[in-house]
């Protein structure tokens, strides 16, 4: 599986972006996959993950109610849609799945072990 991420950019204080997660290879049938973000100096963090079947979602308290994860199954790509940006969300974002379920990638997210599969980094930058 390849992952492709883009979507990201420059933007103030109260914008809007929305990322792309392009997979290849696979759909995305038993894997779980999610939006991880690492600003500089700080640990990588999940920001956001979706389970397929039954649909679920997770999001961090540091984003919820701004943004929001939804994906399109028949052409293998997860979206991030980001609202209400604030400079603390300036970070490089990255998507990533990992094999079972979002409460698995979660766990494995929080124990600090790497997901199966990483997209390349996309950079936000929210200007105050």
């Amino acid at each position: 599986v390849q992952l492709q991420a883009f979507g990201g950019g420059l933007v103030q204080a109260g914008g809007s972006l929305r990322l792309s997660c392009v997979a290849s290879g696979r759909t995305f049938n038993g894997y779980a996959m999610g939006w991880f973000r690492q600003a500089p100096g700080k640990e990588r963090e999940i920001v956001a993950a979706i389970n397929w079947s039954p649909e679920d979602t997770y999001y961090a308290d540091s984003v919820k109610g701004r943004f929001a994860i939804s994906g399109d199954n028949a052409k293998n790509t997860m979206y991030l849609q980001m609202n209400s940006l604030k400079p603390e969300d300036t970070a490089v974002y990255y998507c990533a799945a990992d094999l079972g379920t979002m409460t698995t990638m979660i766990k494995k997210a929080r124990g600090g072990y790497s997901m199966r599969y990483w997209g390349e980094g996309t950079q936000v930058t929210v200007s105050s």
